[in-house]
């Protein structure tokens, strides 16, 4: 089996970091998840969508070059990031344009109401060092949303 970047496109709670939970272990990957690498490195710093930007950027800044190694050495990846809006995907457009590796964007597409139902069971069984997302907050991040279109040139599997 060929090696790929595997990676998500779709609303909060659509269900992004179960599916690449799955993706990793079927696929024999390396799974990376932002909101575990962001709760480790800046566990009270990131208090609003700003403080978000800034924090993941510096993420992937640091960690582009480490996937670009792991993709060439032939490892399957599973990046748990989101690629949710134009701005966000064009990262994994040089990761993926730097390993001249194949990919594939998982497009988890749910109604904002499933969302919401999945957003609420979460919380419902959220661990205590896990921020609570309220609907409010889920309405002000999905403005954000943009849907992935062909013309961007990405391997889309709508799920």
């Amino acid at each position: 089996m060929k090696n790929k970047l595997y990676f998500m496109c779709g609303k909060m709670a659509a269900g992004k970091s179960t599916l690449s939970k799955k993706l990793a272990k079927e696929k024999d990957a390396i799974l990376l998840s932002e909101d575990k690498i962001l709760g480790q490195l800046y566990p009270s710093e990131i208090q609003t969508i700003e403080d978000y930007v800034t924090y993941s950027s510096r993420v992937k800044i640091m960690l582009k070059e480490h996937l670009i190694e792991l993709l060439k050495k032939g490892n399957n990846v599973v990046l748990d990031f989101p690629a949710n809006t134009i701005s966000q995907r064009e990262w994994f457009k040089e990761i993926i344009k730097e390993s001249k590796i194949e990919h594939v964007m998982h497009y988890v597409k749910r109604s904002d109401d499933v969302c919401k139902s999945q957003l609420k069971k979460r919380n419902e069984n959220i661990s205590q060092d896990s921020p609570l997302i309220d609907e409010k907050t889920f309405d002000t991040i999905t403005k954000y949303f943009q849907e992935p279109k062909e013309e961007e040139g990405f391997n889309i599997i709508y799920c």
